[in-house]
């Protein structure tokens, strides 16, 4: 073989060479040191002092994997992966329920089970490992306590003169506390017809529709709003910046004030670009060290049973709690009907 021509076939060789190898086994992409998440809103913080901006730094610190973060309301994120399908670009969804159950029905999410996800209690997780919850929460609502003297007590209150114009829920079928406003009523008036007549009646109070529960509360704080929707998690975290803030769960007329478990609730996108940074992130945040800090610094509640926060926002979150009457909603009929029952919201609200 002439000279030249050895030369030549040489260097086109060495030029193939990068290319076999990025056609194997996996591609560039998978090698990246990069995760990208999309997440409900609540676990940031306004000044970067959420839980996600800790255990984020610390994840990358300790990995050199970056995180790329995606927010916005539950539905809206759920919504978001499933155009995405065929080609995924998250692989960690983070939703709150019914979102996560139906982000699985869609087949969004593979089965993974994190590590620790042992230690988390059975109507937390999915029982097919697709999913399971890393901060537990619980749905509520927030006042205005400069403007108000004390909280309101129950819904009826809110259908009062003085909430006209001062009171706005996020929508539900798009966040996920949204949701929560619609499956609370019907648990706390008996039905769906009933809660449907109650927040017919509450629209002509309501501002109107909110994609992001989040952005409720700084509205709030200011006096733009005396009363909003939100959870608990979430607005005991911005109370920190936000003085005016009070938590409070509405009651129907002689009943208790009633809540229901909201917990954030993350899962391995199906063919997600980054699948074992994804598996690395999700074992990062079950950890015991990232379990303890969910009260300390997210204001929540560990998803660990075996995990015991005892510093002052857990101690402070435990009495808030105190005299509020926990249930549990049918997630599996909530999962099948939730466009059902946002369409009949629709229509009882003219939204």
């Amino acid at each position: 073989m002439p000279r030249n021509t050895l030369r030549l076939a040489i260097a086109l060789s060495l030029l193939a060479t990068p290319l076999l190898s990025a056609c194997g086994t996996g591609s560039a992409a998978s090698d990246e040191k990069v995760v990208t998440v999309y997440s409900a809103d609540g676990l940031k913080g306004e000044d970067g002092d959420g839980w996600y901006d800790r255990i984020f730094k610390d994840f990358e610190k300790q990995t050199g994997i970056k995180v790329e973060y995606v927010e916005g309301g539950s539905g809206e994120m759920v919504q978001r992966a499933a155009r995405e399908k065929r080609n995924p670009q998250a692989d960690v969804l983070v939703t709150l329920p019914p979102f996560i159950q139906q982000a699985d029905g869609k087949g969004l999410l593979q089965k993974y089970a994190p590590k620790g996800s042992d230690q988390v209690s059975g109507a937390d997780k999915g029982a097919d490992a697709t999913w399971t919850s890393v901060v537990n929460n619980y749905f509520g609502f927030i006042y205005n306590k400069k403007e108000l003297k004390q909280a309101p007590k129950t819904w009826d209150e809110l259908l009062e003169g003085t909430y006209k114009n001062k009171l706005q829920y996020s929508t539900p079928g798009v966040a996920g506390d949204g949701t929560a406003v619609l499956i609370k009523a019907m648990h706390d008036f008996g039905g769906q017809k009933r809660a449907l007549d109650y927040l017919g009646k509450l629209q002509s109070n309501n501002v109107g529709p909110s994609a992001s529960t989040g952005k409720l509360a700084p509205k709030v704080d200011k006096g733009e709003l005396l009363v909003a929707n939100g959870d608990v998690q979430m607005n005991f975290a911005q109370s920190r910046t936000m003085p005016n803030l009070g938590i409070w769960f509405p009651a129907k007329d002689g009943g208790s004030p009633t809540t229901f478990a909201l917990p954030y609730a993350a899962g391995l996108v199906t063919d997600a670009p980054h699948t074992e940074n994804g598996k690395k992130l999700l074992d990062f945040m079950l950890s015991q060290d990232a379990q303890r800090q969910v009260s300390e610094i997210g204001g929540g509640f560990s998803a660990r049973k075996d995990v015991k926060a005892t510093d002052g926002n857990a101690i402070a979150l435990a009495k808030l709690m105190d005299g509020v009457e926990v249930f549990e909603p049918d997630w599996d009929d909530i999962g099948k009907n939730l466009t059902t029952y946002v369409d009949a919201w629709k229509s009882a609200t003219g939204s």
